[in-house]
C-alpha cells in the first residue's frame, strides 16, 4: 500500500518567498476579465434604467468592480443617476446606498417589485 503524505513531503523544500509566490499566483487565477458591451447592450441597459426610474421598480445591476478584479451584483431601486458624476445611486434592499460608475455596468434587469 502506498503512503503518501501529499503536500507534506514537499514543505521542507519550499522557501518563504516560494509559497508566497505560489499564494499570489492563486489569488491572480481568481481574477475575472470585463465583459465588453456591445452597442446594442448599451441601448438595452440605458432603456432598463430608464423605464425603472420611471415606475420606481427594482432591479438588478451587475458591475465590474475594479479594485477587486470581479463582478459584483446589487439589488435595490435606482435613485437618482448622478450624470455630471457619470454615476447611479441605488438604494438597496438592505439599506445601503452604492454609487456604481456608468462604465462599470455590465448589465441591469427589472425584478418587478415596485416601490
Amino acid at each position: 500500500m502506498i503512503r503518501d503524505r501529499g503536500k507534506i513531503k514537499w514543505t521542507s523544500l519550499m522557501l518563504p518567498e516560494h509559497v508566497s509566490l505560489l499564494r499570489e499566483w492563486a489569488e491572480e487565477d481568481s481574477y475575472e476579465t470585463r465583459n465588453e458591451l456591445d452597442e446594442q447592450k448599451i441601448e438595452e441597459i440605458n432603456h432598463t434604467i430608464a423605464e425603472a426610474m420611471e415606475y420606481g421598480a427594482n432591479v438588478r445591476i451587475s458591475y465590474y468592480k475594479a479594485s477587486a478584479r470581479r463582478h459584483e451584483s446589487v439589488e435595490g431601486c435606482i435613485h437618482f443617476c448622478n450624470d455630471q458624476a457619470r454615476k447611479l445611486h441605488i438604494a438597496g434592499k438592505d439599506g445601503e446606498t452604492y454609487f456604481v460608475p456608468y462604465g462599470e455596468l455590465t448589465d441591469v434587469q427589472l425584478i418587478g417589485e415596485t416601490r
